[in-house]
C-alpha cells in the first residue's frame, strides 16, 4: 500500500472523528424554542394539554358537531391543518394533537415504531372520553387511523385517509427530493445517522417538505420555520432517527387492513410520494373503502389543497352533520 493511500485513509479516519464531537456540539449549542402560548394562526383556538401514560401531549379542540380528530404527518405537528381547522369547525368539533417526539409534547426515550404512535393516540381518545368519532389523518396519521379500525377500536366509526404512509418500506420520505433520499438513507447508518441529524441545516428540511407539495408557496414561511427550530428541542432528533429506523412496521401494518368494518375514505394527492400500485393496493385490501384523487396536490395536503380537503371531509361526513344540525 502505497504512503499517498495510508495517508488518505488516516486523514480520513482523523477528519471523522472530528465530526463526530462536532456534531454533539453543534446541537448543544441549538436555541431551544419557546413553547408557543397561542396559535400564530389562530390565536383565540386554546392550546391544552393531556398526559398519556406519563407523556405530556399538546393538542387543540375548536368547533362544534360530529367529533373529527386530525393526526398530522411524520416531522410536523398539528400546525399542519392550519389552512382547514378554521372551516372544518364550522361543522364539527375538531381536534388536533401532537404525537410524542413532534411539535410541542413531550419527547421520550421510546421506540418511535407504528404500536407506539397508534398506541398513544387510542390513549389519547380514551383520556379525553370520544366517542362516535372519525379520524382524518395525513401519511402516518393515515395509516394509524386505518391500524385503529383494523384493531376495531369501538370509538371509531369513520376514518378518512390521506395519503396513507405504509409503501416502500416505510421510506416513501425518499422520494420527496434528492436530499430527503440522502438522508433517509444516511439516517439507516449506525452513527453516521446520528452525526447526520445533528448537523442538520434548513435547507435540507426546507427541500423535503417543499417535495410534498404541488408548489412550495403553500408552505408559508413561518410554518417552515417553526417546525425547523421544534427539531432544537432537545431530544427531538433522536426520536425522528428513531421513526425513520422503524419505517418497515408501517408497511407491515398494512396486513391487518382487511380487518376494517367501518366506512372508509382514501384520499390521495394526484403528485404524492406513492405510486398507482400502492394506492391501489389499500383500495383493495381495505373492505368498501371508497378512494378519490385530488389534482394538484402532494403528500401533505391540507397545505396544498385546503378546499378539495373540506369538501371531501364535508361529503363523507354529510349524514352525521345534517344529523347533528337536525
Amino acid at each position: 500500500m502505497s504512503n499517498v493511500v495510508i495517508f488518505g485513509l488516516v486523514g480520513f479516519v482523523v477528519v471523522a472523528a472530528a465530526i463526530v464531537p462536532l456534531s454533539l456540539l453543534v446541537e448543544a449549542m441549538r436555541p431551544v424554542p419557546r413553547t408557543p402560548e397561542r396559535l400564530s394562526w389562530a390565536p383565540d383556538i386554546p392550546i391544552r394539554y393531556v398526559s398519556i401514560n406519563g407523556v405530556r401531549l399538546r393538542y387543540i379542540k375548536t368547533g362544534k358537531g360530529p367529533v373529527l380528530v386530525l393526526l398530522h404527518t411524520l416531522r410536523t405537528q398539528l400546525d399542519l391543518f392550519e389552512k382547514v381547522v378554521p372551516e372544518l369547525a364550522k361543522s364539527f368539533t375538531v381536534y388536533a394533537v401532537d404525537y410524542p417526539g413532534h411539535g410541542y409534547s413531550d419527547i421520550p426515550a421510546a421506540k418511535y415504531d407504528v404500536d407506539y404512535f397508534v398506541g398513544t393516540i387510542e390513549g389519547f381518545l380514551d383520556a379525553l372520553n370520544l366517542h362516535d368519532l372519525t379520524l382524518a389523518g395525513v401519511s402516518i396519521g393515515a395509516s394509524i387511523a386505518l391500524i385503529l379500525a383494523a384493531r376495531n377500536n369501538p370509538r371509531v366509526s369513520r376514518v378518512v385517509a390521506i395519503n396513507p404512509y405504509d409503501y416502500a418500506k416505510g421510506r416513501g420520505m425518499a422520494r420527496s427530493s434528492f436530499l430527503a433520499r440522502l438522508f433517509v438513507r444516511a439516517a439507516e447508518i449506525p452513527i453516521i445517522g446520528e452525526t447526520v441529524m445533528r448537523l442538520r441545516r434548513f435547507f435540507v428540511m426546507k427541500s423535503a417538505l417543499d417535495g410534498g407539495v404541488s408548489d412550495p408557496r403553500h408552505i408559508s414561511p413561518e410554518l417552515l420555520k417553526e417546525m425547523y427550530l421544534v427539531g432544537n428541542r432537545r431530544g427531538h432528533y433522536r426520536a425522528f432517527l428513531s421513526l425513520l429506523r422503524n419505517a418497515e412496521t408501517w408497511e407491515t401494518a398494512t396486513k391487518a387492513y382487511s380487518n376494517i368494518k367501518i366506512p372508509v375514505l382514501l384520499l390521495w394527492g394526484d403528485r404524492d410520494w406513492s405510486r398507482p400500485d400502492e394506492r391501489e393496493h389499500d383500495r383493495q385490501i381495505v373492505p368498501g373503502a371508497k378512494m378519490a384523487t385530488v389534482a394538484k396536490g402532494g403528500h401533505f395536503l391540507p397545505l396544498d389543497r385546503p378546499d378539495a380537503v373540506v369538501e371531501h371531509l364535508l361529503a363523507f361526513q354529510a349524514p352525521l352533520v345534517r344529523k347533528a344540525s337536525s
